[in-house]
């Protein structure tokens, strides 16, 4: 399964983004309202800055306190991005995401991000086809 198979496959194409300058409350806000983990960084959402997670924020917290709300999200966001290409197979994704201990992944074609996959989107697809094969290999041996 390729990684554009997993987008098509996913309720929602719809992606989240902060300008860099933007307060973390106001990342922090998006990510509540749309039950989400992680916002993109952008500019024009489209060219790739950052990203932002729940996770980042939290551990900001952690260090200095709630103060950091206030501060802008190129302050926490993580510039050094790993990405993939539509073109990407699901096991490779999901390798690198588990090694990069990460869980939100932006889909590049062409230098413009044309989406954005979660380890659950992958997951989900793999249980998906793991079921289909299973359902054909019994069919197969009950002679269907």
């Amino acid at each position: 399964m390729l990684v554009q198979q997993i987008l098509n496959s996913k309720a929602s194409q719809e992606m989240f983004w902060v300008k860099p300058g933007d307060h973390v409350s106001k990342a922090a806000k998006i990510m509540s309202d749309n039950r989400i983990g992680t916002v993109i960084v952008s500019d024009d959402g489209t060219a790739l800055t950052g990203i932002l997670s729940e996770r980042d924020i939290v551990r900001q917290i952690g260090k200095t306190g709630a103060g950091c709300l206030d501060d802008t999200v190129e302050t926490l966001m993580t510039a050094k991005i790993i990405t993939c290409t539509p073109s990407d197979g699901a096991d490779t994704v999901l390798e690198m995401m588990t090694n990069g201990r990460f869980r939100h992944l932006p889909v590049m074609k062409d230098g413009t991000m044309i989406g954005l996959i979660s380890i659950g989107d992958v997951v989900k697809a793999r249980l998906s086809q793991l079921s289909m094969e299973k359902t054909a290999l019994e069919g197969m041996i009950m002679g269907h």
